[in-house]
């Protein structure tokens, strides 16, 4: 653990990117508290990693402030599982519709 100067404010680190264990370390050693809305159980949570947080790294705060992380991407920010877009290959080739060719000959068809 990191022991911060006792200073009266400090500069809120990047949370982004870290699981919830090294998060709740990290904002100990810096002197800040986390919130996490859409975990109840985030004294619990281990390996889901921060998404967003408020306010900003970098933001100096009053020792002891709380800064809300969330683990869950927002409405319109993404995660909308629209999957990977690989390109297909071989391409569809160019020409636009083609003329149907008729059959080589009817099965129905009268021999002579």
């Amino acid at each position: 653990m990191r022991i911060t100067p006792k200073t009266p404010e400090v500069r809120v680190p990047r949370f982004v990117g870290l699981m919830a264990v090294d998060a709740r370390e990290a904002a100990e050693a810096h002197g800040v508290l986390l919130a996490a809305p859409d975990r109840p159980e985030f004294h619990r949570t281990v390996v889901d990693y921060v998404v967003r947080q408020y306010p900003p790294p970098g933001v100096e705060v009053p020792r002891g402030a709380v800064v809300t992380v969330w683990f869950d991407l927002g409405e319109g920010e993404g995660g909308g599982g629209a999957g990977v877009r690989e390109p297909r290959i071989p391409n569809p080739t160019g020409g636009g519709l083609q003329r149907e060719l008729g059959e080589p000959g009817d099965a129905f068809e009268a021999t002579r």
